[in-house]
């Protein structure tokens, strides 16, 4: 749910006070704080002076295979 957001917005960085308004209200802060700082550990997301902002780009091969996989 964090990931797809942050993923939608990536091409501008975020205060985390903007992200929680982007995400359903049963996000608590503690929980998303923590959802941070393991995307932050993962190279997903960087902090910087305007806020958070997602970097990963996924691996073409991976892109490919889950392309021809049935999700369950």
């Amino acid at each position: 749910m964090v990931e797809d957001f942050l993923k939608k917005n990536r091409d501008m960085p975020m205060k985390i006070s903007d992200i929680r308004k982007g995400l359903p209200k049963q996000v608590m802060h503690q929980t998303l704080k923590l959802i941070l700082e393991y995307l932050w550990r993962s190279g997903k997301i960087i902090y910087g002076s305007k806020g958070i902002q997602w970097i990963y780009e996924e691996p073409e091969h991976i892109k490919k295979f889950a392309k021809d996989t049935l999700e369950v």
